[in-house]
């Protein structure tokens, strides 16, 4: 997590500099050396020596590394490659391909230990790693003019606005520091540290809660906790689709905050209403349906990070991205304190706060632009 951390813009401003097409090959290639030399490691050092736990966390830290390049070069490779009216639901379907090969990661994985060792596990996976990264650098290309099958008519559909998607020129668009000024990037920041808060208190909190309060047993708290996430792969893409569709209309500023207060108003007052619910179905019908809205949102924040910045997009989305992890990071630790003096109620009753605080800053975002609908 720490190398994730850390790596947020790092791995941003490489994707501007060099393009999708290296940086995310770079990356998945280091995805499967890291995964393969965790399941070798272990041979060439005795188990338990301080030799062994030093190269995991070296690993790990690389690991996570890596990935940090995926959704901040990824959504860069979207606004290069679709008009303005499809990046939300190209994120969106990012998002759901993240989302459902880490469902599948879990029983495949376990399939893979019981059937051939965790070792061999590592081992095969890492496999998928380094054909990504294969066919990711033969196939991708980093801008449709590049590529010989582009016809003009598609080309024209895609980079007709481009040059107006983007607000005014900042003041050294090669500076890390003019990002870290810019009034909208700030804001946008904020309000994905509300995003991580909020988020968060579902990823680390939502089992416990299940089997502590609502009385679930580890296994149904299991099933019961996994119910949220599939509604979350539903609205996710419905989400993309609805800011598109408003952004359209009214401007990408426009859509995005629509789409982002409805949504984190909605999974405000769902989380709340959990919370206070007396029917233990009814609680997990409504947790799953205040993720849901959640998720519904999630989608037009990329595309407004992409839009804000223009040639720089994989530097401001890591800098949100980062601010979304910080935000994580306060969740993780503060709920327990919450819950340990206060309880339960405050405690989910603060993630609900926070949602509500991220409907306010979306008042001001973009307040200082004069937008064309067609962004």
């Amino acid at each position: 997590m720490v190398g994730y951390a850390l790596f947020q813009v790092p791995a941003g401003r490489l994707g501007d500099a060099i393009g999708a097409r290296i940086t995310l090959s770079l990356a998945a290639l280091v995805w499967g050396c890291t995964t393969l030399l965790t399941g070798v490691v272990p041979k060439m050092f005795g188990v338990g020596t301080a030799a062994l736990l030093i190269s995991l966390g070296v690993l790990r830290f690389l690991l996570g590394a890596s990935e940090a390049a995926t959704f901040r070069v990824g959504s860069r490779a979207i606004r290069q490659w679709s008009p303005p009216r499809e990046w939300a639901i190209g994120n969106a379907f990012m998002m759901v391909g993240s989302s459902s090969a880490a469902a599948a990661t879990v029983p495949l994985v376990s399939w893979l230990m019981l059937r051939f060792g965790w070792r061999a596990a590592f081992s095969i996976t890492s496999g998928l790693a380094f054909a990504i990264a294969v066919l990711w650098y033969l196939a991708a290309i980093d801008t449709p003019e590049e590529h010989k099958r582009v016809s003009a008519r598609e080309l024209e559909l895609i980079t007709r606005y481009r040059a107006t998607t983007t607000q005014a020129p900042l003041t050294d668009s090669s500076s890390l520091r003019s990002l870290l000024k810019d009034r909208n990037i700030l804001i946008l920041s904020l309000s994905y540290i509300c995003e991580g808060y909020v988020l968060f208190v579902f990823v680390f909190w939502l089992y416990i809660y299940l089997v502590e309060v609502r009385g679930f047993s580890i296994l149904s708290g299991g099933l019961a906790g996994g119910l949220p996430w599939l509604t979350a792969l539903a609205c996710t893409p419905f989400g993309g689709l609805v800011c598109d569709r408003i952004t359209a209309l009214r401007g990408r500023i426009a859509g995005a905050r629509a789409v982002i207060m409805l949504g984190y108003g909605l999974s405000a007052v769902l989380l709340f209403a959990a919370a206070k619910l007396d029917s233990r179905a009814g609680a997990v019908a409504t947790l799953c349906l205040s993720v849901g809205a959640l998720y519904f949102a999630e989608p037009a924040f990329w595309p407004t990070a992409v839009h804000l910045s223009g040639e720089n997009a994989g530097a401001a989305s890591g800098i949100m991205s980062t601010a979304g992890i910080l935000g994580g990071i306060v969740s993780t630790s503060l709920t327990p304190m919450i819950v340990q003096r206060f309880g339960w109620l405050p405690a989910l009753g603060s993630g609900a706060a926070v949602a509500v605080a991220c409907t306010c800053v979306w008042f001001v975002i973009g307040r200082n632009q004069q937008l064309s609908t067609d962004t």
